[in-house]
């Protein structure tokens, strides 16, 4: 095996030196996190998975297939990416605030930290429609370069 192509298995030492910072620093938050409660932090694991493998996984795959069927022709299956991505990071924001989107944690939310939680809602609805509108002009540009490009058919 020749020098470079070990280089290249390996990688380069700025690499390995960012690789094995990543790993000490991934094993110091994983004793602190399980230095309290090991057994809830390993519960609260494989209930995530559970729950993303049996339950997410093929409610998204469902959406998936559906918005694949509704777009038809091949030709159209390629311009997915275009919806997947939003939904994608909309769904992921949802996610993460949905306490706070659905109203469910107002009050105590107000009482840790003194703000409201009126908004959220909005501000979601808002960055949605901004995803979603972003990715249409996106594609708009794109198809409006694409026959831009296309040399005029010849009769």
């Amino acid at each position: 095996m020749t020098a470079a192509r070990r280089r290249a298995l390996i990688g380069s030492p700025f690499q390995l030196l960012v690789l094995v910072c990543s790993f000490a620093l991934a094993a110091y938050a994983g004793v602190r996190l399980l230095a309290d409660d090991w057994f809830g932090v390993a519960l609260w694991w494989v209930g995530a998975a559970l729950l993303h493998d049996l339950v997410l996984l093929p409610l998204y795959a469902a959406a998936d297939r559906a918005l694949l069927r509704g777009l038809g022709a091949a030709g159209l299956r390629s311009r997915a990416l275009y919806v997947r991505v939003p939904a994608a990071l909309s769904a992921l924001l949802l996610l993460v605030w949905f306490p706070l989107i659905s109203g469910m944690v107002d009050v105590r939310y107000r009482s840790a930290t003194g703000r409201s939680a009126e908004g959220y809602l909005d501000h979601w609805l808002l960055i949605t429609a901004v995803l979603f509108g972003g990715s249409a002009l996106l594609l708009a540009l794109r198809l409006r370069r694409a026959t831009k490009e296309r040399p005029p058919a010849v009769h």
